[in-house]
């Protein structure tokens, strides 16, 4: 095992370099009014140059760090000029203008360091970045747990949670299509891979709060990623230790019909093996996705996506020998198993989307999905176990095994769950936009079909004897009277659910830009509805409506020091889905409302220029005041309701984020967050709800070697203070407050790039034929630190009580990577 010193980190970090007159770099295809390329476009940006090709494309050197302004002119078309856009050392940004006859079109990008500067509270991510930072499990959501407020300490799994909600209370669409996730997932060890696939992205957005109406009818947080639109042909591949994925773009001649596909293959048998529990792992995880678009004009587009995806989840648990405790009372949890375990969790999406475009004005979407769900936990484990004191004896021959045994006994924990979830959705939304005003509106009809098949049992036994369950109202007087009851399990879930949910939602909202004396003035107000009927077999159907008006309002004065202010306050209601309504008894309770929160947030961005290169400041203040609320408990990332609104709830909490070039041509950024969430049961008092995380600290780090520029470091750092360790399955959460311990990670990655954009080879070199070649590798969880983020609830059969044992994380593990693009 590599052994990392924290003076090597140390040294890493003082890479950075002193070089300026750096370059970044604009590309992109050019097309008039019929969507046929223009040849001989002349590009300029002070004094650099260029002209786009027979195909249309060109790429255009910027100086990097400072505000440019790119015209393009044609004879026979009119300017289009691009304002204020400023890029980071060796960034890469595209932009695919449509020059036409009218007059002449101004872009104005109004970009800081850190991407679009956001009046809408919006966190712009580019998506290299996305692509290149390491993490567990690399892509998007490794990425947003970097951020202030976006939090969740189990590295396997790709939920978080948002400024104290739970991940079920997040909205994530691509291309305007919303998605979901499996239902029965109960470990991260079974999720795999993320929906979103990092190498087709091409733009991503994050909102953790205060989001405007047209984002949907979630508590917490929206990510909005947009997929690529192919502009050549282009081949990637990337393979490493853990899976491989390819990617390919394609575009046709007449340049009406783009395609990108993507597929993934992962195994996480690399990190379970580092788990401390032996077992044979074999978690097999697929995926392939693919967009195709078809241009009929400039004013009719169709997109068709489509994915598939499925995860297969064996596992033969062996052994499993946990320490836990203090020094002055160390205790182990010794586990032998029998038995296996089988998951699998297969899902489909398909979505046809319709692009209307009547004039410059108006643009009309037409969207109709179709996902499909088909889920099974099939598992019978057998766990003899053990739970004693730890020998800490130096001398003693049985140093670090279990001596005085508080408790023997074994579990029996079987399950036959079935799930099958089909989600339709037809919508439209529209825009126009003139004048410094937008007004957008929308209408949605989804249609839910759950089955759903629930069948959980746990048998506990000690020395040969069945425990039986509490209150069971059977009397042994055995041996003078022969006991004949039924063997019965100490704890058993049955239950079978039919449950059909149509839903009409709706928004409108009106957007206006426009000047307060000499400050720039952006305002936005909304409202959504939605209105459900929920119907089953063994219930009356139940209908219910909600309405949720929201605002912002965001200022630039007119400063010399580039500020901007932002003030969102809003309702977000979020009507019930199929997990929200089910009982600790697997029973449905069609009358459970939808939670309510009102947001308040309060925010600025002080863009400024430190070191000659530019850095943004992003800073917010937060209020979620929360009811009808339906508690839960969490176990790993298996979510249990109460199905009951008997709660209330607030969240409080300060985010701060400093982003910039703290090395030229490169993007790195520090987060610093404060978080205190509680809730109140039925007036019993305030407790911490499970995501109360109270301080969060991440490190997104880039660096490369001054006088070898082609070797590239990617660093991510975390510390979050311990989250209450949960109670077991159902217990009341107010017997069980105790917090795990803190969260400690730091994920490194270094590459050696032979070719990308700024290294290109000339023609009979063998790199010649590549865009991008690199080779490198990935240390995870480099100082080995021993997290945890849920307990094992273990009875001692002989006084019931229950000990929470920590469930440890993955540990130090090395990955060699490589990747190529055509």
């Amino acid at each position: 095992m590599i052994q990392l010193k924290p003076i090597t980190l140390f040294l890493l970090l003082l890479w950075a370099s002193g070089l300026h007159g750096q370059t970044a770099s604009v590309l992109g295809t050019i097309l008039d009014e019929n969507n046929e390329p223009i040849p001989n476009v002349n590009i300029t940006a002070a004094n650099l140059g260029t002209v786009s090709d027979e195909s249309g494309n060109y790429v255009l050197e910027l100086t990097a760090d400072i505000p440019n302004t790119i015209t393009f002119s044609h004879i026979g078309h009119s300017n289009v000029i691009l304002e204020n856009l400023i890029l980071t050392t060796n960034e890469t940004f595209e932009f695919n203008p449509v020059m036409k006859t009218g007059a002449i079109q101004i872009a104005g990008v109004d970009v800081s360091a850190t991407g679009k500067k956001s009046i809408e509270g919006i966190t712009t991510i580019p998506p290299e970045i996305v692509r290149k930072i390491p993490g567990t499990n690399a892509g998007v959501e490794n990425i947003l747990k970097l951020l202030p407020g976006v939090s969740f300490n189990n590295e396997l799994s790709t939920q978080y949670n948002v400024r104290g909600g739970n991940f079920d209370e997040n909205l994530v669409y691509v291309n305007g299509i919303e998605v979901y996730r499996s239902f029965l997932i109960r470990s991260a060890q079974q999720e795999g891979l993320s929906f979103v696939n990092s190498d087709m992205i091409s733009d991503l957005q994050f909102s953790p709060g205060g989001f405007q109406a047209k984002y949907g009818d979630k508590l917490s947080s929206v990510l909005d990623i947009t997929y690529k639109t192919p502009t050549s042909f282009e081949l990637r591949a990337d393979a490493s230790l853990l899976g491989a994925s390819g990617s390919l773009e394609t575009i046709s001649k007449n340049k009406k019909i783009t395609t990108i596909s993507g597929v993934r293959y992962r195994n996480n048998g690399l990190f379970l093996n580092s788990l401390q529990t032996q077992g044979n792992f074999n978690p097999r995880f697929f995926d392939v996705q693919s967009l195709l678009t078809y241009r009929f004009s400039e004013k009719f587009h169709l997109n068709f996506l489509r994915t598939f995806s499925i995860n297969d989840y064996t596992n033969e648990p062996l052994t499993r020998q946990t320490n836990f405790g203090t020094l002055n009372d160390p205790r182990a949890l010794l586990v032998y198993y029998q038995g296996r375990e089988r998951n699998k969790f297969t899902n489909t999406l398909g979505a046809l989307k319709a692009d209307l475009f009547p004039n410059d004005h108006v643009k009309l979407e037409f969207i109709a999905s179709t996902f499909h769900t088909q889920e099974q936990e099939f598992s019978d484990v057998i766990a003899s176990y053990e739970l004693g004191e730890v020998d800490t004896n130096l001398g003693s021959e049985t140093l670090g095994e279990v001596v005085n045994p508080r408790g023997i006994g074994s579990q029996f924990n079987r399950a036959r769950n079935q799930l099958d979830a089909l989600i339709f959705n037809v919508s439209h939304n529209g825009k126009i936009a003139k004048n410094e005003s937008v007004l957008e509106w929308g209408v949605k009809f989804t249609h839910e079909d759950i089955n759903d098949r629930f069948r959980e049992s746990e048998f506990i036994d000690s020395a040969g004897y069945i425990v039986r369950p509490p209150n069971s109202g059977l009397v042994n007087n055995e041996p003078e009277e022969p006991f004949t009851a039924d063997i019965l399990p100490f704890e058993s879930v049955q239950a079978i659910n039919d449950t059909k949910t149509n839903r009409l939602s709706g928004f409108l909202q009106y957007s206006k830009h426009t000047k307060l004396g000499e400050h720039d003035v952006y305002y936005n107000l909304g409202v959504r509805a939605q209105h459900w009927v929920l119907k089953g077999e063994v219930f009356e159907k139940n209908a219910q409506t909600v309405f949720s008006p929201r605002g912002q309002f965001s200022i630039k004065p007119n400063w010399e020091r580039d500020m901007l202010f932002r003030l969102a306050i809003g309702s977000y209601q979020q009507p019930p889905f199929y997990r929200e309504l089910r009982d600790s008894q697997g029973n449905i309770n069609p009358n459970v409302e939808a939670q309510k929160s009102i947001h308040y947030v309060l925010g600025s961005e002080y863009s400024f220029t430190l070191w000659e290169r530019p850095f943004t400041l992003i800073s917010e203040a937060y209020y979620k005041d929360m009811t009808n609320v339906n508690p839960y408990t969490v176990e790993d990332v298996r979510i249990r309701y109460a199905a009951q609104n008997n709660a209330t709830a607030y969240a409080l909490g300060f985010d701060f984020r400093l982003t910039g070039a703290f090395v030229p041509g490169t993007q790195s950024w520090v987060s610093l967050g404060y978080l205190k969430t509680e809730e109140n049961w039925d007036d019993r008092g305030n407790i911490s709800r499970p995501t109360d995380q109270r301080l969060k600290f991440a490190v997104l780090f880039q660096d490369y070697v001054p006088s070898i520029p082609n070797v590239k470091l990617y660093l991510n750092l975390v510390y979050n203070t311990g989250v209450p360790g949960g109670s077991p399955n159902y217990a009341d959460p107010y017997n069980f407050q105790n917090r795990l311990r803190d969260y400690r990670r730091a994920d490194m990655g270094i590459s050696y790039i032979f070719a990308d954009e700024k290294n290109k080879h000339p023609k009979g070199h063998w790199l010649h034929r590549f865009k991008e070649f690199s080779v490198g590798f990935e240390i995870f969880n480099m100082f080995n630190n021993q997290n945890s983020i849920t307990n094992t609830w273990v009875r001692d059969v002989d006084t019931q009580q229950q000990f929470a044992v920590p469930n440890y994380l993955t540990g130090r593990i090395l990955n060699v990577k490589f990747g190529v693009r055509f």
